[in-house]
């Protein structure tokens, strides 16, 4: 596109200008908080008179209200969807007769929370564009959420301007490029202006999009550090679902979800309640798997990723896929959206792999630092435990013997775990503390369950796999026909 227009103007500068001299689209832009960014960028670029029906903007709360209806929240979901549908039905009632059967018309719309004077306020924003993709075809959407990184808020209205340009372009000559519109979005940009972590695809001609798949493409382009999923085809934006409650959260490849795991949950929930900031208000649970898991065979294998989602979504169990290896990063990740408690249910084995010094060589405080910044708020780490044949078990998955101290032991827990002398009194202080808990009420009839031997199991499609996971996240893996690799049945087996 560069070869075709201006060399001197930039990448977000051409793309209005593309728009504005494509005759087939005509619509409205409507912008709440940080100025008529988006607007003025393609008034800028000249010829704006044949794209632009309409420019709206209603900062007081009260004219808001009269034109958009109520909302909870100004800078939301909510609101962004109202001001879509309000805008396009004018756009269809007033101009519908007259231009409808050559114009492909659209609305976009934001709502933005730019950063104020005093830079105390969370900058973000939701970004949408209403379209027809053909001359009196229905219209789909296009919805994002971003998060404001710059320090000014001119510099912040100048980096939401490109990216409502970007969005625009991207909804009329990118529709069909998923790759490619999504990395457009920051053209002219860069993450460490902007993060994007949410989008979705919503339309008759765009039935066929899996929405996950999109937003995990939103990680695995370095656009944002984590994505969220709910059931069905359903993403959802952190804010939304996290802002000011208490939360618990495992990590895991859940491959496949295990009755270890919801035990796990479960039993972190009742203690974490026992806490008087807790209670009985309501907490978010939710499950974390990593990018790097995704990668495990080299890249992310999608169907492989969408089966673990629908499995866990049986369970009501929202999904957070990150980017974050490190485990001492997640709670920076949480206190985006929430101060309260946080509880994180782990394994034992997980809780060995925290005390190895190999992970932190990038910190200069090493493990020490690494810690602080797991503890530093109120965090605290809920584990579950192993016996004794589950702990040999682990030693030979990790191809380590079982060490001396641990022999004859029949429950290893996180007192009494094995840690390296000069870490014991680290170790002793976190559970003096009350930053790491031993789980108490757990089904000692689940510490044998490994989910790599489960998932053999269904490799194999032996049916005694099914005893070892949750009803209804056994019957998405069955219906999907989920981790099948072999045709042949063989009899059923119990898992050492």
């Amino acid at each position: 596109m560069k070869s075709e227009l201006n060399q001197s103007q930039s990448l977000t500068q051409q793309k209005a200008l593309q728009v504005n001299l494509n005759p087939a689209i005509y619509g409205t832009i409507a912008e709440i908080g940080a100025g008529q960014e988006v607007a003025r960028q393609f008034f800028k670029a000249g010829g704006a008179a044949g794209t632009i029906a309409k420019t709206m903007s209603a900062y007081d709360m009260t004219f808001s209200d009269e034109i958009y209806g109520k909302s909870s929240r100004y800078v939301s979901r909510d609101r962004l969807l109202s001001m879509l549908a309000h805008e396009y039905k004018l756009l269809v009632e007033r101009l519908g007769a007259k231009r409808g059967k050559e114009s492909t018309f659209f609305v976009f719309a934001d709502t933005v929370s730019a950063r104020n004077f005093q830079g105390t306020n969370d900058c973000h924003g939701w970004l949408g564009v209403r379209f027809q993709v053909a001359p009196l075809a229905p219209p789909n959407d296009i919805i994002i959420h971003v998060r404001m990184k710059d320090n000014s808020n001119l510099l912040q209205q100048q980096a939401l301007g490109a990216v409502g340009v970007n969005l625009l372009y991207g909804a009329f000559y990118h529709q069909r490029s998923p790759g490619q519109f999504i990395e457009s979005l920051i053209d002219d940009l860069t993450t460490a202006r902007i993060e994007i972590d949410m989008l979705e695809i919503i339309g008759p001609d765009f039935a066929e999009v899996d929405n996950r798949i999109l937003s995990l493409k939103l990680v695995e382009h370095g656009l944002t550090k984590a994505v969220m999923f709910g059931g069905g085809k359903n993403v959802l934006q952190p804010s939304e679902i996290l802002y000011k409650k208490p939360v618990i959260f495992e990590r895991g490849s859940f491959r496949p979800v295990t009755n270890i795991n919801t035990d796990m949950l479960a039993c972190t929930e009742r203690q974490f309640r026992k806490m008087p900031s807790v209670g009985d208000r309501e907490v978010v649970s939710l499950v974390e798997i990593t990018l790097h898991n995704l990668l495990s065979t080299g890249k992310v294998d999608y169907r492989d990723f969408l089966l673990r989602t629908d499995s866990l979504a049986a369970l009501g169990l929202p999904v957070l896929v990150t980017k974050f290896p490190e485990f001492y990063l997640l709670p920076e990740y949480f206190r985006r959206y929430t101060h309260e408690p946080i509880g994180v249910a782990l394994g034992l084995n997980h809780l060995l792999q925290i005390f190895e010094e190999k992970y932190y060589k990038n910190l200069e405080g090493g493990i020490l630092e690494a810690f602080g910044r797991l503890f530093h708020s109120d965090l605290k780490l809920f584990v579950y435990p192993m016996n004794s044949a589950s702990f040999r078990r682990y030693c030979q998955l990790e191809g380590m013997e079982v060490p001396a101290s641990m022999q004859g032991t029949d429950m290893i827990t996180a007192k009494n775990m094995p840690v390296i002398p000069h870490l014991r009194h680290l170790h002793l202080y976190l559970l003096e503390n009350g930053f790491i808990q031993a789980l108490e009420g757990y089904n000692e009839n689940y510490l044998n369950v490994f989910s790599r031997d489960v998932l053999k199991l269904i490799e194999d499609q032996d049916p005694s796999w099914e005893q070892y996971v949750p009803a209804p996240a056994a019957a998405v893996i069955k219906q999907s026909h989920a981790f099948v690799s072999a045709p042949v049945k063989k009899a059923p087996a119990a898992i050492a």
